[in-house]
């Protein structure tokens, strides 16, 4: 079959940064649904995207849909004639459906019985009169939350289209799309060449675009040439861009042409604090901030510019008069939030509403305190510094600066209370209550941080659930999957030996005067053991691994982490998959016991060898493996207990366990459920797949 490649182009003004990628991806996997519905074969669909246009290239699409036999299953043959032969209205029916008289209807055999069919040959129709419809259809099926109008047309896009290429090979499709009728001629940059491209074919669009068009419509290269020249100027500056992945995606998706351009600031600003400044120039002017080789800011940023400017010292002026005033804003912020000690915020914090039903801001901070002295009592570290971050913990929302910068809450919290000559740990922890912050970021460093943590999304996680809102389906507006998962994140990996469910216990007494958080503290303990699913799962981690330990529901984070490492590692012993079936076998045996399973084993009663052997080798390391138990290494102890593997073995192939003599039956019943004893001080191995 011939292939030609398809080039869809739709022109249009400034497309929303931030949603760019996404709706070229969603009009890449629109035409590609669409192509498929139509049972067209192609080679590749690759998606193009800049500012003011979204692209698609389809390699190799065939001329035409191939013919296809359709085939349509009618009524059985009992059903579609009466006793004299003639058609049933259920038959005539069918045949009329299809456009065909009875007489045409072919019969098919099953092994269910005959029936009357409708078969015919459908031709495939040319490719050039299905593009229109697909293209259609996957733009209607964008995720634009607010479609727009525009001039006098009907139609809605997510912003005014003005032109539309749709070249099949070097034929222009004939359509109108959006209200605008398709062509061959693309535009250029919209002040280096603002003038009309003329295509011969989809192989001339990236070329033309960029030359002489000044337009980089492949959305990788443009990432790759902002994010080179970017590091070229900051190594210019003799230092190193703070080059943020979301921002470089936004900038990506605000140019055309980029062109790197370095600035300067006053010095005096730098003693502002650093994370301000770096959000003034990221958030408000996508600027890329500059850093020295320790790290610390430098008066300068790098700006990308949609123009090759024949004088770029002016782009520079014009870029520094605009950030001028934006950093003494933050400067001013600082200076006025500084002249007032953070406690001072406290009573503004009772006018605040956390959670209607759970109080102001005010409230959640009282409670935080006593959890976050609770804990640390636990622990043996400082109360009185936990009880005083607590406290403390929310005043900097109330502040000048984080009120302007909100992505700076816990951070300026840190600043200030080092400007009120605040204990060190204390002031940090201010900031760190809020980490990890999303999926893979750093934890707290200090003790009070990873007490305060723990106290503010314990807090929020038990109070939302009490007043009866916890996450249903993909609605979790507090985040408490997120929290829960930092909670556990720092109980394991900040080596926190803390039962779970006494922390919620601990978080649910200041709740107490508010609702009685104390009735759910099982459903959140099964949510956030359920979190460790996801937790594991990121590390590769098998289900059956994580499901084995589970079913013991240990309380502990930690302990339960050991666990899984351990039955992690056992699992790819040799001897794993031998004792993984000889532990469910026992399980299998023990379920079918009616009444209470024997545990005592009576030597005397041990008649043949392997089983005398088995009893002696179960005996022998229950003394070695209890203080490893003891100690939660069970690592070492699962791999003692591998030892084990060749006694069971025998034991299994030589011992009849469901024997007439109750006694002698009763006797290895005990034996069986001593062995499974054993691995069930560290995990259910039944469960385990091989």
């Amino acid at each position: 079959m011939s292939k030609r490649d398809l080039l869809i182009e739709i022109g249009t003004e400034e497309l929303p940064p931030k949603a760019l990628q996404k709706l070229s991806a969603a009009f890449v996997q629109g035409v590609e649904q669409g192509l498929k519905d139509s049972n067209l074969g192609y080679a590749e669909a690759t998606g193009f995207a800049a500012p003011r246009r979204l692209a698609i290239i389809v390699k190799a699409l065939d001329e035409n849909q191939p013919d296809r036999t359709i085939e349509k299953r009618g009524p059985a043959v009992q059903a579609a004639f009466d006793a004299d032969g003639k058609p049933t209205k259920a038959v005539e029916g069918f045949a009329r459906s299809c456009g065909a008289s009875v007489e045409s209807l072919e019969r098919l055999t099953t092994d269910k019985g005959e029936w009357l069919v409708y078969r015919d040959n459908e031709t495939g129709k040319p490719t050039v009169e299905l593009i229109p419809n697909i293209v259609e259809q996957s733009l209607a099926r964008l995720p634009i939350p607010k479609r727009m109008r525009w001039g006098d047309h009907n139609e809605e896009f997510v912003r005014p289209v003005h032109w539309v290429v749709l070249l099949f090979g070097k034929q222009v499709v004939e359509a109108s799309i959006l209200g605008i009728k398709a062509g061959n001629e693309t535009r250029g940059h919209r002040f280096h060449y603002p003038q009309a491209i003329r295509l011969d074919s989809a192989a001339d669009y990236l070329e033309k675009l960029e030359s002489p068009g000044y337009v980089i419509v492949d959305a990788a290269k443009r990432k790759d040439a902002i994010q080179q020249q970017v590091e070229q100027e900051a190594e210019k500056l003799d230092g190193r861009a703070l080059i943020d992945d979301d921002l470089l995606d936004e900038v990506t998706s605000l140019v055309e042409w980029p062109v790197a351009v370095a600035g300067d600031f006053d010095e005096h600003f730098l003693k502002v604090p650093a994370e301000s400044l770096i959000s003034s120039m990221q958030d408000h002017q996508k600027y890329f901030p500059v850093v020295d080789t320790e790290g610390k800011l430098k008066p300068n940023f790098i700006t990308i510019s949609n123009i090759d400017s024949a004088d770029i010292s002016k782009v520079k002026q014009g870029n520094e008069r605009v950030i001028r005033p934006r950093l003494s804003d933050a400067a001013f912020f600082w200076e006025q939030d500084c002249k007032h000690p953070l406690e001072t915020h406290m009573a503004s914090l009772e006018k605040v509403v956390f959670q209607n039903k759970l109080g102001s801001l005010g409230d959640k901070s009282r409670r935080v305190a006593k959890i976050a002295e609770k804990i640390a009592e636990t622990l043996g570290e400082n109360k009185l510094h936990a009880h005083r971050a607590g406290l403390l913990s929310k005043c900097d929302l109330m502040t000048n600066m984080v009120f302007e910068f909100t992505d700076l809450q816990g951070i300026m919290g840190r600043y200030y209370a080092i400007n009120d000559n605040e204990p060190g740990d204390v002031a940090i922890a201010l900031d760190e209550q809020y980490m990890p912050r999303f999926a893979g970021d750093s934890l707290p460093s200090t003790a009070t941080g990873q007490i305060l943590a723990l106290a503010d999304k314990l807090d929020t996680i038990l109070g939302i659930f009490a007043i009866g809102q916890k996450p249903t389906g993909e609605k979790d507006p507090f985040a408490l999957r997120r929290a829960a998962l930092g909670v556990l994140r720092i109980l394991i990996e900040c080596n926190l030996m803390l039962d779970l469910k006494d922390l919620l216990a601990t978080a649910a007494k200041p709740l107490q005067v508010i609702v009685d958080a104390e009735l759910v503290i099982d459903d959140v303990l099964d949510f956030m053991l359920d979190r460790l699913r996801v937790y594991y799962l990121n590390q590769d981690i098998s289900i059956d691994v994580y499901d084995s330990v589970l079913v013991l529901k240990p309380t502990c984070p930690l302990d339960f982490d050991r666990r899984i490492q351990a039955v992690n590692a056992f699992k790819k012993m040799q001897e794993a998959e031998s004792l993984a079936a000889a532990n469910k076998r026992i399980q299998n045996i023990l379920k079918k016991i009616e009444g209470k399973i024997p545990d005592s084993v009576i030597e005397t009663l041990l008649t043949e060898e392997a089983e005398s052997k088995l009893y002696q080798a179960i005996n022998n390391l229950s003394g070695k493996v209890k203080p490893l138990f003891e100690q939660g290494d069970y690592k070492v102890a699962l791999k003692e207990l591998a030892g084990l593997r060749e006694t069971v073995d025998v034991f299994f192939d030589n011992v009849m366990v469901m024997v007439d003599d109750e006694a002698v039956k009763n006797n290895r019943i005990a034996l069986l459920s001593n062995l499974a004893g054993l691995f069930m001080q560290v995990a259910d191995l039944s469960r385990l797949q091989s």
